[in-house]
């Protein structure tokens, strides 16, 4: 599967859309995943060292368990996640029906602030990956 990436000038902007949006505004880490787990473009800090690769399967598990709660409690779907931690939080949320973000911050980011540059960050993802389709 491909999701509107075609070739590597989209995943090339992608990641610049990850790092000038979301790291350059406090984010540590930012990860795009497929729903099955899998990798498709990280950026981090330099600061921090995280396992991507394992933080994306947990959070595609994570997002199918709170996908199906939402289903039993009446909901087609719970599109975001947030998990406070005392020190790190990971928000992460639906891209569109095949992609995931995930971002690990620290308390030096608003959630407000980091909300509203996942949603900037989300429409140019989704703008990138639908470049090749309209041609």
């Amino acid at each position: 599967m491909n999701y509107g990436i075609e070739n590597q000038d989209q995943l090339e902007a992608i990641d610049n859309v990850l790092q000038t949006d979301l790291i350059h505004s406090g984010v540590q880490c930012s990860i795009l995943i497929d729903t099955a787990g899998n990798t498709i473009s990280s950026c981090n800090d330099g600061a921090t060292n995280y396992d991507t690769y394992a933080f994306s399967a947990l959070a595609a598990g994570n997002f199918a368990t709170v996908e199906s709660m939402a289903a039993l409690a009446g909901e087609a779907e719970f599109s975001q996640l947030f998990h406070k931690g005392e020190r790190v939080s990971i928000h992460f949320c639906k891209v569109n029906n095949d992609l995931l973000l995930i971002n690990i911050f620290d308390n030096q980011i608003s959630l407000g602030l980091l909300r509203l540059k996942v949603s900037e960050t989300i429409e140019k993802i989704n703008m990138i990956c639908t470049e090749n389709q309209k041609t």
